[in-house]
């Protein structure tokens, strides 16, 4: 009896749906590796190598159909063993991430997904340049957006640090949690620390009770990662080119500042701003929904209504359930809820994680943009752990276009 993660040839083939002969022939060309068994006779095969062989299989049958869509909700363009969406629930390698976020700080999520221990990134070097030149630096862009502060200052620190180029195991994580830090450093505009990153965020902010520093510390958690959305992509598109850490993240953040993506939780913002000053809320945002595109479901408003969640984003139902447990006495926390409420009501679709981040910025009296300031510095998590993933993989993501323009014809 083979042990339980191998299959016979026989096995094999049947999972693959193909004949023995065309499993040899799988063998022969590189696409499957077989070992011999115990008593060298017969030849086994991986039961997760045949499974994802199985699966590229299924997504090249569908190809055709389905090309013009890879990249628009479609079918995985890579494999990755990071995140899991599906069933209405994100898993961070295989654990529940909403319950992680319960208790879990960032840096224990950075920890499972960077697969590494949590005292690892604890007792990781402070980053190499003088405290000064940082304050320095910090004082030049004080009137600068938290966004635009981070991506002019990563790159000023990239240059600073010795082995940012460095490939090894130890250098990797320096460089990962310099990175973390540095970036959030300066979107709260703070001196980097390796104090846990919700407590210098929930500093930053003046928020001191602890409830409501714990719900900072739970968006962290929920933002580390969501498979591969437009900004995670960029990330592995440019460590797949070489480039170091500091590079690929600066690309992340800018892809997540898009109106489309992180960028939404200004819209969102402005949202619940006109909303606040609607004398009737009802005709407000029925008169926002008619003016808005259809989706597949209904109209579309920003911070409503997520693909990959029918039921709902279960990032924003933990977020928003933790918020309204330790929302100040006197807070728009009725304003929040209404909304949401209204929209559900009208037209089916339920917050999203942006919805819920500014939930939490208005609620709380957070300085503007603190809402997408959550999703950058929970996101850098993801961002590291699929930029090690793809430099372990070795391979630049060269897609192919399908050209639909004239062609001259020759003669």
């Amino acid at each position: 009896m083979p042990p339980s993660h191998s299959l016979t040839a026989a096995e094999a083939a049947a999972a693959l749906g193909i004949s023995l002969p065309t499993l040899y022939a799988y063998v022969s060309r590189g696409m499957l590796s077989s070992s011999p068994d115990a008593q060298g006779k017969h030849r086994l095969y991986d039961a997760g190598e045949v499974r994802r062989l199985a699966r590229r299989k299924e997504d090249g049958k569908r190809a055709g159909k389905v090309a013009q869509k890879v990249l628009d909700w479609g079918v995985p363009v890579l494999e990755s063993s990071i995140t899991l969406v599906a069933d209405g629930r994100v898993l961070y390698r295989g654990h529940d991430a909403m319950e992680l976020a319960r208790t879990a700080s960032l840096e224990d999520v950075a920890a499972l997904l960077w697969e590494c221990s949590a005292r690892r990134i604890a007792d990781a070097p402070a980053v190499p340049f003088a405290a000064a030149q940082w304050a320095a630096w910090l004082k030049l862009w004080s009137d600068s957006t938290p966004l635009d502060r981070a991506l002019v200052l990563l790159p000023a620190a990239a240059a600073q640090m010795p082995r940012v180029w460095a490939l090894g195991r130890d250098a990797q994580l320096d460089t990962a949690c310099a990175v973390m830090r540095l970036l959030a450093a300066a979107m709260v505009s703070a001196a980097p620390s390796n104090e846990p990153l919700h407590k210098q965020v929930a500093s930053a902010w003046n928020i001191r009770n602890r409830q409501q520093a714990g719900l900072l510390r739970a968006a962290l958690v929920a933002c580390a990662d969501h498979e591969l959305n437009a900004s995670t992509f960029t990330v592995r598109c440019i460590t797949s080119t070489g480039t170091h850490l500091f590079g690929a993240v600066a690309g992340g953040l800018a892809a997540l500042a898009g109106p489309r993506h992180g960028g939404e939780t200004v819209r969102i913002a402005a949202l619940l701003d006109e909303a606040s000053r609607a004398p009737d809320l009802d005709r407000y945002l029925a008169n926002r929904l008619a003016r808005h595109e259809h989706g597949a479901h209904g109209p579309v408003l920003s911070g409503f209504g997520h693909p990959l969640y029918p039921d709902g984003d279960p990032r924003a139902r933990l977020l928003l359930g933790m918020l309204a447990d330790c929302a100040p006495a006197r807070s728009p926390l009725d304003e929040v809820q209404a909304i949401a409420r209204t929209v559900r009501d009208t037209t089916g679709a339920e917050p999203t994680v942006d919805f819920a981040l500014v939930g939490i910025e208005r609620v709380l009296g957070l300085p503007a943009g603190a809402a997408f300031t959550l999703f950058a510095v929970g996101r850098v998590v993801g961002w590291i752990a699929h930029a090690m993933e793809q430099t372990r993989d070795g391979r630049l993501i060269r897609p192919r276009a399908r050209y639909i323009g004239e062609v001259e014809v020759a003669g």
